[in-house]
Order: C-alpha cells, then structure tokens, then sequence
C-alpha cells in the first residue's frame, strides 16, 4: 500500500465525510432540521402527527367531580390550603357553640356578630394590604382613636355638619398614614419603628383634641349613631342584597370565563360556574333569612351593607387594578419589582395611607358602639384583633400572599368565638387566651404550608 492511499488519524479519503463534514454544495443536515422546527411542513406518510400540549387545568375539568376532587387534594398535599382552614373552624366553631346554647345561631346574635365586626374588620382590611406588602402597622388603634376625636370635636363640640366632620375624620386618618409611608419609604425608617412611634403619638393626639371631656357622646340620629344602630327592617332589603350579591358573583364569573377564553386560556365551564353561584347563593339567602324571619330579627344592619361595600371595593382595587397587582408584586420581592420599573416608594406610601384611612373610617363604627368618642377608644386589644383578624383569615404575615375577603372570614372567626363565650359566660381573661391560641394556630399553618409548597417546588 502507498503512502497516498494510506490512512492516518484524521485524514480521509476522497469522497468520504467525517462526522459534521460536508461535500460542496450539499445541504447541511443539522440546517435541514433546524428550518424543519422552524417551518415543519406536511408530515411524511406514515409518520405520526406532533401531539399538541394540553393544559392540565382542562384535564381536571372534563374529568368532572373526580378530576376536580384530584385537584383539590393535590393542592392541599403541596400545602395551598387558601381559605379552607377558616371555613372549617367556622363549622366547628357553629356547631360547639350551638350545642352549648340554642340561641348561637339566632337572628340577634348572627346581627351582632355581623355588626361587631363591621368596625375592625374595615380596620382589617386595610392591614390585609400592609401585610401583602410584607410590613406591619402598629398605629390602626391610635388611629381610630384620632379619626373619632376629630368627628366629636367637630360635630358635637363646634356643631359642624355632621357629614363634613365624617369626611375630614375620614382624611384625618388617610393624612397620618402617608406621613407613617413617607418615613418608611423615603427615609428608610422600618414600618415597625414609624407605627410604633405613630402609635404612642397618635394616642397623646387623641388625649389631646378629647381635651378634659373623658368622653363625648353621639348624638341621638346622628350619622355615626346610625353606623350600627340602624337596621332595615323591610325584608326586601335583606333579601334584595342577597340577590344581587348572588347576580354579582355569577356575573364576574362569566366575565371572567369569556375574556380568558377570548385570550385562549382554561376557562370555567357552565356547570361550574352553575355550581358555584349555587353555593355562595345558598349562604347568602340564608343569612338574610336568618336576619329576617326568626322572632327577634331586626332585619338588615346598615354596618353589615357598608363592610360589604368596603370589601367589595377594596377587592376590586387588589385583583382587578394595576395597583394592586404592584402591591403583590412590591410584597413578593421589593427588588425585583423595582428592577422591573415598579415605583416601589409610591406603592408603599399608598398603602399605608389607604391603611390610615380604613382605620380612621373603621373608628366612627368603634365610637358608634360605644355610644361616642372617648380618651380610650382604640386602646386595649383593638391592635391585636386587626391583625389578628387579617391572618387567621389567611393572609400571610410574610407578604406576598392574601385576599381582602380574609378580613371578613376572620374577623367572623374572632367574633364568633367572643359571642359563643359570652354566651356561656366566660370570662374574658379566658376568651384572650382562646383568641390568641386561634391566631398562633393560623400562623403555624401559614409557616408550615409555605413550608410544604417550597418542598413541593411551588412556592
């Protein structure tokens, strides 16, 4: 053999290819497969057509029952609970307490619950939003103390309409909460030290405007007396609001089912929208009737009908609005969202400044129970139950994570549980103790399915 034919490592012969080699004008076949993935054209015969992906959400739903009780488990297992453990306590919570005494779930106490939560649980709301932030605002008590200052030294004592007091109390509140945002956000002072600070000096503020009076009483008629004292007695009220909340909830359900469709998204098939506005229509008809017909029931509380309209807002705002969707985002991680072009300062001083508001508004429901402004209306417990209400409700206390509708489920928890022991006659020492073991448990179960979702690589 000569040396021109002979093989050596690397060389070839004429006409042959090593790999990823090619003759002059032959076509490239990693090219070839590349404009096929860009362009594919008819399938050869015989070959099988590509399979296209399907979402998994509508696996679930033809599935049916099943498919959907798969879902649910599934979740639970990765530690998205959402609203179920309040849903569960608020059974265990009826059925205890109506096996203790009969009158539980009676028309005046359902109305006393819901009229006792009316007040902090507007307050709550607007902690619900400092606590998607991932904050905390230590000032709502001292806050509702100042906002129902305001009102009786304007109305009662210097005989301005009452309806403008209302409104400059209102203001009053939104004022001191963007002054708490702005040294939070632009000077850089921790939330926790600027409402703690706010807290102590707001509280002297009230003391101060309340002057020597240790208390200043609504008057008879007034708008802040009728807050909570003002019931609508014709059963078409009651039964009018549960059927329009009823048209509402399956209205916004089928919006929603006809935009993610035109977008080309999973979307909520008849039967379950139908499903679901049966159930939320089945509660809401059962509370006005609860409210109406029983011996005893004054009829619709005028407290109840503002808290709705409250959450139903504030909803809205979270969900459906840019600005709410910057607050999850700023609560999630406050540096991406700065990266991504959120003004992050502008997020957080609003928010404490809605926060500021809702407090002030929620204190002329607190002075309106206690019969008008005093030294010490905010004081106490009133701090604790807001947030205390905000999380076992399910919002997070590390941010990120929440809904406005968890400031009514929890704050029903903790009035619940206040009614059903002053119905038996515990003490309140002992009623302490129970609500703070309820919040500690509502945390555990936070930490502990934030836990399980980053196990499960869903967090």
């Amino acid at each position: 053999m000569s040396d021109l034919t002979k093989k050596t490592p690397g060389s070839q012969t004429p006409g042959s290819q090593t790999p990823g080699s090619q003759t002059p004008g032959s076509p490239d076949p990693v090219a070839l497969d590349k404009s096929s993935d860009r362009a594919p054209g008819p399938a050869p015969a015989g070959s099988a057509a590509p399979v296209p992906a399907v979402d998994p959400r509508l696996l679930v739903r033809e599935e049916g029952l099943k498919g959907y009780w798969t879902e649910f488990t599934r979740k639970v297992r990765g530690g998205e609970l959402g609203s179920l453990p309040v849903f569960v306590g608020l059974i265990v919570i009826a059925v205890v307490f109506q096996l203790q005494n009969g009158n539980f779930l009676s028309a005046s106490s359902v109305a006393n619950i819901a009229v006792y939560s009316s007040g902090l649980g507007i307050m709550a709301v607007g902690i619900v939003f400092v606590l998607i932030l991932g904050e905390i605002d230590l000032s709502v008590g001292s806050v509702a103390g100042v906002g129902a200052a305001v009102w009786a030294v304007l109305n009662v004592s210097n005989g301005m309409n009452d309806w403008l007091a209302v409104g400059i109390a209102v203001v009053c509140g939104l004022a001191l909460g963007l002054l708490h945002g702005f040294f939070f956000a632009k000077i850089g002072v921790p939330a926790f030290v600027v409402t703690l600070a706010g807290f102590l000096g707001w509280s002297g503020l009230q003391i101060w405007l309340m002057g020597k009076e240790g208390s200043i009483n609504a008057p008879s008629g007034s708008v802040v007396e009728n807050l909570t004292a003002y019931y609508f007695e014709d059963k078409a009220a009651a039964y009018g609001l549960a059927l329009v909340a009823v048209l509402a909830y399956a209205a916004s359900l089928l919006v929603d089912s006809r935009r993610r469709k035109a977008a080309a998204l999973p979307a909520r098939p008849v039967s379950e929208i139908v499903l679901r506005t049966g159930v939320v229509a089945v509660l809401c008809f059962a509370v006005a009737y609860i409210l109406n017909e029983p011996a005893g029931a004054r009829g619709l509380p005028l407290a109840l009908v503002l808290f709705l309209a409250v959450l139903v807002v504030a909803d809205f705002v979270a969900r459906r609005t840019t600005f709410g969707r910057t607050v999850f985002a700023v609560g999630g991680n406050a540096e991406a969202a700065r990266r991504a072009g959120i003004n992050v300062d502008r997020v957080r001083i609003v928010v404490f400044g809605l926060s500021g508001m809702l407090a002030a508004f929620g204190g002329l429901f607190v002075a309106s129970l206690s019969g008008g402004a005093t030294k010490s209306l905010g004081s106490g417990n009133t701090l604790m139950l807001v947030i205390a209400a905000a999380v076992i409700g399910g919002t997070s206390l590390f941010g990120g994570r929440g809904k406005v509708w968890s400031a009514l489920l929890g704050m029903i928890v903790i009035q619940s549980i206040q009614q059903g022991l002053n119905m038996i006659g515990m003490a309140n020492e002992i009623q302490y103790m129970i609500t703070g073991a309820v919040l500690l448990a509502a945390v555990v179960i936070d930490s502990v399915s934030r836990r399980t979702q980053k196990t499960a690589g869903r967090a």
